[in-house]
């Protein structure tokens, strides 16, 4: 019957008694199928021989200091696309919402919403023969002010003062980028998503700036943390100088950065501090192939684009004939190649050590998917959690240090010869490494810039 439902507008004030939440501004929704509440530090347990799952809320939008500790029955875990189309498995929960006068059982998501407007999203399957929506309208059910809000949390814990750090990235819905937010804000730090295309500087002697988005002046940061894609190495270089400039610790500097992204000076700056590389040749589209190509032993070989990332512009020549093909052709873009020994025996497998701070903190297998030589996880690659050698973690270590790398990925190959090293990564996926050791290497990166202010 139409009195008997609930009247609300696009945007209203509800509680959840259950979970101790005794108010929190929701986004009404009928466009979204699924509830989603504002999680993090989420886990789940066992509770009477039942499947819970406990999380913190920050009930409070941009109040990152008011915490409340949950936990409620799991009911599910699911695989939800947000409508940005990033596909993310979710804990699913249910628990009674109090909506004025009436109240009625939920199932909702967990997921850090810390980049939405609301902190609770509630969803048509939960208002589905109780609400009707009145989209023009909001707050019909009245809202708390300011002083009754803070009233309302007086008992919440408060949340130690932390360091306000700032992700230099470009796709906020990257696993990578997701996960370090979150482990910033579960350390109670006061983290912000600065993309690296809306951020402009101002030059000067006396004032140096950035500035973002709709002119606003970004200072005051402690930390930034550097992650740039291949394609705008240069301009998220200079802005990460122009915040050495200003006098803010960046957990990779731009100096680090820059050269672990020339292939040619990192390969020799790691021989020059004793690392041992698969033999390598470097040229500019050659005259003298047949002698390139003798120069590190022949075929098979892998050909090289200078400027290749991730895999792409690395070719495997199994022949003289191809390897002459493939360096002809790359002879025709007048690119710059890098020529370089195959290591049969490693046969499609690498291994990937993530170091932070000097320290080798994981380390995965990854195996090539078959028919394919990169072992690179984004092309198909398989992860699996190994036991590196005392070598192999000194390799990656010295690997690091020779770049200047407090974060690092280093893909190192087993061969006949013993480990060799293949490439150092400035900016390095969690995904891949996280789902296969179940290890917090975001948090990892946190520690060590609270490391650096010598926060305990």
């Amino acid at each position: 019957m139409l009195q008997n439902k609930v009247i609300l507008g696009s945007e209203e004030w509800c509680s959840f008694p259950e979970l101790n939440i005794p108010t929190i501004k929701a986004r009404v929704d009928s466009g979204a199928k699924t509830s989603a509440l504002h999680a993090i530090n989420i886990a789940p347990f066992i509770k009477n021989e039942s499947n819970w799952v406990k999380f913190d809320i920050n009930p409070i939008q941009n109040n990152i200091k008011t915490v409340i500790h949950c936990e409620a029955p799991l009911v599910d875990k699911r695989i939800v696309k947000s409508s940005s189309g990033f596909r993310e498995q979710r804990y699913v929960i249910q628990s009674k919402v109090q909506l004025g006068d009436d109240s009625w059982p939920i199932e909702m998501t967990l997921t850090n919403r810390d980049s939405m407007g609301f902190r609770m999203l509630l969803g048509r399957e939960a208002m589905s023969g109780r609400v009707l929506v009145d989209p023009e309208q909001k707050y019909l059910l009245g809202q708390p002010t300011q002083d009754s809000l803070m009233e309302l949390y007086k008992n919440a814990e408060k949340a130690s003062s932390g360091l306000r750090i700032g992700l230099l990235a470009s796709n906020p819905e990257l696993y990578s980028n997701k996960r370090i937010m979150e482990a910033g804000e579960m350390r109670g730090h006061e983290m912000h998503f600065l993309n690296i295309k809306e951020c402009y500087m101002k030059l000067d002697a006396s004032k140096p700036e950035i500035h973002y988005r709709g002119g606003k002046i970004l200072n005051q940061f402690d930390a930034i943390i550097p992650r740039i894609r291949p394609s705008i190495t240069f301009y998220g270089c200079a802005l990460t100088r122009q915040f050495e400039a200003l006098k803010v610790f960046c957990l990779n500097s731009s100096t680090a950065i820059t050269q672990s992204r020339d292939k040619l000076y990192s390969l020799q700056l790691l021989l020059n501090h004793g690392v041992e590389i698969p033999t390598t040749g470097f040229a500019n589209s050659p005259l003298d192939t047949d002698d390139l190509i003798k120069m590190v032993g022949g075929s098979p070989l892998i050909v090289k684009l200078l400027e290749g990332t991730q895999g792409k512009g690395v070719v495997l020549a199994e022949t003289k004939k191809a390897a002459e093909s493939v360096i002809n052709a790359f002879k025709s873009l007048n690119a710059n190649i890098l020529v370089q020994e195959f290591i049969k025996e490693a046969n499609g497998k690498d291994i990937r050590c993530f170091v932070i701070d000097g320290k080798v903190v994981a380390a995965i297998q990854r195996e090539a998917m078959p028919g394919e030589f990169r072992a690179n996880i984004h092309l198909g690659g398989t992860a699996s959690v190994i036991k590196v050698t005392a070598e192999e973690k000194r390799i990656a270590i010295k690997a690091a240090k020779a770049m200047d790398l407090k974060v690092a990925g280093v893909d190192i190959i087993r061969s006949s010869k013993g480990p060799l090293l293949l490439e150092v990564n400035s900016s390095p996926g969690l995904e891949g490494i996280e789902g296969a050791t179940n290890k917090d290497i975001a948090g990892e990166m946190i520690k060590a810039i609270e490391k650096n202010f010598k926060i305990k």
